[in-house]
């Protein structure tokens, strides 16, 4: 009788636990869009970010996330964060859309028209909901093949940075302060 509640405890607490954990991105396990990965620096206003050869990321020095050469990305826990699918979109834990990664150019959840580029010489560039450029420094070692690479790893910055902006909401009211 022990050894049944004992049983049963455990199997109660391993599908609670299980419960509140978030599913990996689809093709998780199988992998998602091939990246070659080489040694780069992104210099900005803020924090430099870098990717090792190995794939680390590292920002000023810290290390944040990692990419693989199957295209998914885990923060500093080995925990998913996204992947790239071989169609360009990308996902998160969960089956969130995180946006569409070309070569040289983002979009973000929920929209096909780019939110960041980056340039042939490595410059990032931002464009607002006006379609307005704004500089968001350059990368380095960003050539060729590698160039996709650091076009997820803005993007996936970028969403991160978004995700983290406090919200705030515009009310529609009668005269002023009601």
């Amino acid at each position: 009788m022990t050894r049944f509640f004992l049983g049963v405890v455990a199997l109660g607490a391993m599908l609670f636990s299980t419960a509140c954990t978030s599913m990996p991105p689809p093709r998780w396990e199988e992998g998602g869009a091939p990246l070659f990965i080489e040694a780069s620096r992104w210099e900005r206003d803020g924090d430099p970010i870098e990717i090792t050869a190995d794939g680390k990321i590292l920002e000023d020095g810290d290390h944040i996330m990692s990419v693989d050469r199957a295209g998914r990305v885990v923060d500093e826990d080995n925990e998913p964060v996204a992947i790239l699918l071989p169609t360009g979109q990308v996902a998160g834990p969960d089956d969130t859309a995180l946006g569409h990664v070309g070569v040289t150019n983002a979009s973000p959840p929920g929209s096909g028209t780019a939110w960041l580029s980056i340039m042939p010489n490595g410059t990032v560039v931002r464009f607002d909901a006006d379609g307005d450029r704004e500089s968001d420094g350059q990368w380095f070692g960003c050539r060729g093949p590698a160039m996709r690479t650091c076009t997820l790893i803005t993007h996936v910055i970028a969403v991160r940075y978004y995700r983290q902006q406090p919200r705030t909401s515009v009310g529609v009211g009668i005269g002023i302060g009601f």
